[in-house]
Formats: C-alpha cells, structure tokens, sequence
C-alpha cells in the first residue's frame, strides 16, 4: 500500500493538478486556433489566390490504382498546421511577456531607511560620549 500512498500524495501535490489544468486548456485553445485557421483565415487566403482549398493542396507520388490509395505528400495540410503553430507561439509569447511584466511590476522596491531624528541624533551622541568616559 505504500506505492499507492505515495501515488496519491504525488497526484495531490498543486504542480500536478496546476499541469492536469494547463494541459486541458491548452488542448481546448489548440481546437480554437486550429478552428480559427481552418474556419476563418483559410478560406479568404485560399480564395484571394485563386480558391485554393489548402486541405487539398498536394502532390501526386502514385495515383490510385487496383483498390490501392493514392500515395501523397499533403503540403497543404502542413501550411495550415505551420499557420495553426505560429498563431500558438504569437499568443503563448505574448501571455509570457505579459506575465513577467506583472511580476517585475509586483516587485517591492526596498525602501531606503529614514534619516534619523534629531532625537535619535542627540541620543546617538550622548551614547557615544558615555562610551569613551
């Protein structure tokens, strides 16, 4: 039983559960980019340069033949995976510049000490003076 004790005190420690969130969001917000491209930024793209459909762009290595499929290489799924891929970075780089600004901003700057007061001064002087006698 110890295995599964120290299985459960692993799972339960917040750096795994803050991973297990991470991780369900970023696959949420890959469907959403992924969906954007697709749905949204494709089809005018395509369309501007001549109505390409970019999932059917690609090149014939061996035509279909006896039942057997066509062989491809599909490097209109590739440019809108690298489109799906440079939307990620732009908006991950920017949450993590934005992250590390607010975390320089949070930063207390330390305080220089008060000049002492007159008081303190006098009794300052007064303590030294006792010392040497």
């Amino acid at each position: 039983m110890g295995m599964v004790n120290e299985f459960k005190q692993f799972v339960a420690r917040g750096n795994v559960m803050d991973m297990a969130v991470g991780v369900i969001v970023g696959i949420a917000f890959g469907q959403v980019v992924a969906s954007l491209v697709g749905d949204v930024l494709m089809p005018p793209i395509g369309l501007l340069i001549g109505g390409v459909d970019f999932s059917e762009l690609a090149f014939v290595l061996r035509e279909a033949e006896n039942g057997m499929a066509a062989v491809t290489v599909n490097y209109g799924i590739f440019i809108k995976r690298v489109v799906d891929f440079l939307i990620i970075a732009a908006v991950v780089f920017a949450a993590i510049k934005m992250i590390t600004r607010l975390q320089h901003k949070e930063e207390p700057k330390a305080a220089e000490p008060a000049a002492p007061s007159n008081e303190e001064r006098l009794l300052a002087e007064i303590r030294d003076l006792l010392k040497t006698r």
